[in-house]
Parts: C-alpha cells; sequence; structure tokens
C-alpha cells in the first residue's frame, strides 16, 4: 500500500475545506504544485463559478 500523498486528492480535500488554492503547500512549478492545484481546481472551480453568478 502506498502511504505517500496524493497532492491531487490533497488538492480536492483542500477545496472541500474552503481552503484558498494560495495554501497550496507545494513548492510552485513542481509536479506536486501543478497536481494539487488541478485538484483543487476540479473541485473549487465550480463552486466558485456558481457563487460568482450570483453576485
Amino acid at each position: 500500500m502506498n502511504s505517500d500523498p496524493d497532492p491531487f486528492e490533497e488538492g480536492q480535500r483542500a477545496a472541500r475545506q474552503n481552503i484558498p488554492a494560495e495554501a497550496n503547500p507545494y513548492q510552485n512549478g513542481s509536479d506536486e504544485h501543478a497536481l494539487w492545484a488541478a485538484g483543487h481546481e476540479q473541485i473549487a472551480g465550480p463552486r466558485e463559478a456558481n457563487e460568482s453568478e450570483g453576485t
């Protein structure tokens, strides 16, 4: 079993907890940073789009 955290899943989890994308814990430019950001965007992107429609 792989016990290493998956950056993509961590990003998704952060978005579900309303943690901002700026809180990405990985070094900018790294593969992990990109994966975390992609996971976060997958969850937060549609949610943020729905929130901005109401304004």
